[in-house]
C-alpha cells in the first residue's frame, strides 16, 4: 500500500487562496446563514438565491449564465419543497452545487485519441493566453500517459517562438519539429505528420501561431492547416484572468474555426472564476485542462465536480490523492509509515516529506483542496509558502546528523549554534522543535482517505 504523508507548516501573515477566492467566500457566507435559520420559507430561498445571483455577477459570471443558472435552481427549489424538508439548508446547497457542475460541463471531458495512430492536436488561441506553454505542459501530460508526443513549431510570425518551444522540449525531453520560419505553418504540419510517423511518435501537438486580436488572417491560416492535417482535437488556449472577455474569444473562434475544448490557464490566479464557470455554458465546448501553476507538470484534466467542490469549501481529496500518487517515491512513503508507526520518525525525516510536497504544486493550491480549509477562521493568520519551508530546510540541515536523528539532544548552546550556521534567531529553532513534536503527536491518527482501496493519504497537520 502506498501512502503520501503530507506536512504543511506556516507562520503568521495571510493566507490567500486566489481561485475563486471571492465567489467562495460569498457562498460559503449565504450558506452559512442559511443553515442557522433551521426551517425555510420559500422566502428564505428567494432570498439566498438573490444573493448567490449577485455573488456569481460578481464573480464576472456571463449575465444570461447567471439568470438561467439561478431560474434552474428556483424551479427545482421548488419542484422538491425544500422548505419543507428536514435539512431545508442541505438541500438549497445540493442543488447549488449540483446546477453548477452541470454549468461547468457535468464530467470530465477526455482527449480525443485516435484508434490508428498519431493523434493529431491543434493548439489554437490570442498571443499572451499561454499557447506554447500548455502545448509543453501537455506534452509532459502525455508523456506521463505512457505516449510519445511531438511538438511543432508552426508560428513564423512572433519572433524566437520557434526558440521558445525548443527550449520547452528541451527542457522536458521531448521532442520538437520546426522548418524555420521561411515557409508556411501548413508545409511544417504536413512535414511533422511524415516525421512523426517515421519516428513512430503517437501524439502531434501543433503550436500555432497566435495574435493580439482575432482577425481574419489568423482564422484564415488556422482554417488551412486544419483542413491539411485534419486534427482529431482543436484546443483553445483561453487565459481565465481576462474574464469575459475570454468567454467572448472562446465563442469567436468557436464560431470561426471549430472548436472542441478549451484549455483555461492561469485558473490558480483567478481570483473572481468568471471564465470558468461561464466558458462551456456560452461556447457548448468542455474545458478539458486547467493550468494551475507556472510548473511544466501544472496542467490537470479538468473535473467539473471537483472543481465546484473547492469553490464551495468542501475540498477536492481526489485531485489531492492523484497528486501525491504521481510526486512521492512509493518505497520511501512505506518506510516513512513504518517509522512513524513505531515512533522513528526524524527531522531528517520530516524534512524529505516537505522536499515532497513542494513537488506537488504551490501550498496554497494544496490548501484549496483539503475539505473545510477554505473560510477556515483559524487559518486567517497563516502563511504557508516555500519560503517558509526554505528556513525550516537551513536550520534542519544546520544541524549534525545525531542532533537530526535525536533532537532531546538540542539544549541551549546547541540551538544556539544551529541558528548562527542558519542565519536564524534561536526562537525560530524553538519554533521549529514544538512544529516537529506536534507532528509526532498527531502522527497516531493516521489513517486511509480511501479505506479499502490501493492508495491513499495521511491527515494533515497544520501548524502554526
Amino acid at each position: 500500500m502506498s501512502r503520501g504523508i503530507i506536512f504543511l507548516v506556516g507562520n503568521g501573515g495571510s493566507l490567500k487562496m486566489a481561485m475563486f477566492e471571492s465567489l467562495q467566500e460569498k457562498l460559503q457566507n449565504i450558506f452559512t446563514n442559511l443553515k442557522r435559520r433551521g426551517k425555510l420559507s420559500e422566502e428564505d430561498v428567494n432570498a439566498a438565491l438573490r444573493e448567490v445571483r449577485m455573488a456569481l455577477i460578481a464573480a464576472d459570471v456571463n449575465l444570461k449564465v447567471v439568470k438561467k443558472f439561478t431560474n434552474d435552481v428556483k424551479e427545482k427549489a421548488i419542484g422538491e419543497a425544500v422548505w419543507d424538508s428536514l435539512t431545508p439548508a442541505q438541500q438549497v446547497i445540493k442543488l447549488v452545487r449540483d446546477e453548477l457542475v452541470e454549468l461547468m460541463g457535468a464530467t470530465n471531458q477526455k482527449i480525443n485519441i485516435a484508434d490508428s495512430p498519431p493523434t493529431v492536436i491543434m493548439m489554437v488561441g490570442l498571443h499572451g493566453a499561454g499557447k506554447t506553454t500548455s502545448t509543453g505542459k501537455l506534452a509532459t501530460y502525455f508523456r506521463s500517459q505512457g505516449h510519445h508526443p511531438l511538438m511543432v513549431a508552426t508560428d513564423i510570425y512572433r519572433p524566437a517562438a520557434i526558440r521558445q518551444l525548443e527550449v520547452l522540449g528541451e527542457q522536458i525531453n521531448i521532442p520538437v519539429f520546426q522548418m524555420g520560419d521561411k515557409t508556411s505553418p501548413v508545409n511544417i504540419a504536413k512535414g511533422a505528420m511524415k516525421h512523426a510517423q517515421k519516428e513512430g511518435l503517437d501524439i502531434i501537438l501543433i503550436d500555432t501561431a497566435g495574435r493580439l486580436h482575432i482577425d481574419e488572417q489568423l482564422m484564415d491560416e488556422l482554417k488551412a492547416v486544419k483542413s491539411e492535417v485534419k486534427p482529431h482535437e482543436v484546443l483553445l488556449v483561453v487565459d481565465s484572468m481576462i474574464g469575459q472577455d475570454a468567454v467572448t474569444m472562446a465563442d469567436s473562434f468557436n464560431k470561426a474555426v471549430g472548436v472542441d475544448g478549451i484549455i483555461l490557464t492561469k485558473l490558480d490566479g483567478d481570483a473572481r472564476g468568471g471564465a470558468a464557470l461561464s466558458v462551456r455554458a456560452v461556447t457548448g465546448k468542455p474545458i478539458k485542462f486547467v493550468g494551475v501553476g507556472e510548473k511544466l507538470a501544472a496542467l490537470e484534466p479538468f473535473h467539473p465536480d471537483r472543481m465546484v467542490s473547492r469553490i464551495l469549501g468542501m475540498g477536492d481529496v481526489l485531485t489531492l490523492i492523484e497528486r501525491a500518487e504521481q510526486s512521492f517515491d512509493q518505497e520511501k512513503a512505506i518506510e516513512l509509515e513504518k517509522k512513524i508507526r513505531s515512533q522513528d520518525f526524524t527531522l531528517e525525516d520530516f524534512l524529505e516529506q516537505m522536499e515532497q510536497v513542494k513537488k506537488m504544486g504551490s501550498l496554497q493550491d494544496i490548501m484549496g483542496m483539503m475539505p473545510g480549509m477554505a473560510g477556515n477562521p483559524q487559518l486567517k493568520n497563516l502563511e504557508f509558502d516555500e519560503k517558509q519551508i526554505a528556513r525550516i530546510k537551513a536550520i534542519i540541515l544546520s544541524m549534525t546528523h545525531e542532533e537530526r536523528v535525536n533532537p532531546k539532544v538540542l539544549n541551549a548552546s546547541r540551538r544556539k549554534r544551529i541558528a548562527k550556521g542558519s542565519g536564524m534567531e534561536v526562537a525560530d529553532i524553538n519554533r521549529l522543535m514544538k512544529q516537529f513534536d506536534m507532528v509526532k503527536k498527531m502522527m497516531k491518527s493516521i489513517t486511509d482517505l480511501e479505506k479499502g482501496k490501493h492508495r491513499g493519504i495521511a491527515k494533515m497537520p497544520f501548524m502554526r
